[in-house]
């Protein structure tokens, strides 16, 4: 039979090898903007979704070892990297729609999803949205399961922010922001472990365009309180689904106990926890990122999504995780009992 008439299985797409010419940027129009992504590879389909105001450069080393086995495809989001940034929804909804869109284009029907940070919460917001064509979950310093974020990123949600993250880029600024983080590397704080990936994420930022567009996306989901948006609530639906937690236990912009609530919540769940890394493990130690990606997407297998048991899950319901902890949790569980048995009588 000839290759191009083969037919393939669901979720898989055509060898493509990895080179350097592969790992170029390529480009879709959907809904009439223009869409970034890398694709390289052959097999079942791993989509690597980047966190906020980053794009699919933070993946670029991972690809070439990750496209020996999968096909790998990492786009930039709307808003981000070399996609367009209009004035739209940037909304975590939005942009699990965006990844659908992207991914029917391509003619990818299901795919494994490894979401870091924002991407995270893409991740988990294309599987409620659409589990019939997600094999798994895994998801790296995600947001999204707990109200804590950096006070940075706080700080950058109020009005005024596109100002002070101008100011970043005047001549100097960037000489006394270096000699800040060198300093906290010497009293060796956990801000100090992401310092230089948050700094790249800021010089990616050039003009207003893109600063609009990521505190747009940032307003989508953190707050002056901290993050809005949370999946803990519907976390019980990863039932059946293989997802893994793979997370910095100096993670200084999502605490590792993040990780430990989604756990907890996610039944099944995997943990992975890097000593010494913080919220970008895969740069931290890509040999072990690969290997657990590759050993997780080998020895499970891809979710079968059943809608009479997504409707039991939804009927039965589940008492609401806490972010705060596990007394907080069964506190949370208690009241939600008393109120359901005073609305009974």
């Amino acid at each position: 039979m000839a290759e191009a008439s083969r037919p393939r299985p669901a979720g898989t797409a055509r060898l493509r090898s990895v080179g350097d010419t592969e790992l170029e940027l390529q480009y879709r129009v959907v809904h009439g903007y223009r869409r970034a992504f890398r694709m390289a590879g052959e097999g079942p389909v791993l989509v690597l979704i980047h966190g906020i105001g980053d794009s699919s450069a933070t993946w670029a080393g991972l690809i070439p070892d990750l496209a020996r086995t999968h096909t790998v495809l990492a786009p930039d989001l709307l808003g981000h990297g070399a996609s367009d940034k209009p004035r739209a929804d940037y909304s975590v909804a939005a942009y699990a729609n965006g990844v659908r869109d992207l991914l029917t284009t391509l003619g990818i029907e299901s795919a494994t999803l490894v979401g870091h940070s924002f991407g995270g919460g893409v991740a988990m917001q294309f599987a409620y949205q659409f589990p019939e064509r997600t094999e798994r979950l895994i998801l790296v310093s995600a947001g999204g399961v707990g109200r804590e974020v950096n006070p940075l990123l706080r700080l950058v949600s109020l009005p005024g922010a596109d100002l002070m993250l101008s100011t970043l880029r005047l001549p100097g600024m960037r000489l006394n922001v270096g000699l800040a983080v060198r300093l906290m590397k010497l009293l060796d704080t956990d801000l100090a472990q992401d310092a230089p990936d948050l700094l790249t994420v800021v010089d990616t930022l050039p003009d207003d365009t893109a600063r609009n567009a990521f505190i747009r996306t940032l307003r989508a989901v953190v707050d002056w309180r901290g993050q809005v948006v949370t999946m803990l609530d519907r976390c019980y639906l990863t039932e059946g689904m293989p997802t893994m937690l793979l997370w910095g236990d100096r993670d200084s912009v999502v605490p590792v106990r993040h990780a430990h609530g989604a756990h907890r919540a996610m039944p099944g769940s995997r943990l992975e926890v890097f000593e010494g890394a913080g919220h970008f493990p895969f740069h931290t130690d890509p040999a072990r990122f690969l290997a657990l990606v590759e050993d997780f997407t080998r020895t499970t297998d891809p979710a079968h999504w059943s809608r009479d048991r997504w409707r039991e899950l939804l009927v039965e319901g589940r008492p609401v995780p806490h972010p705060d902890g596990p007394e907080e949790a069964h506190a949370a569980a208690r009241s939600l009992r008393e109120a359901s048995e005073r609305s009974a009588t």
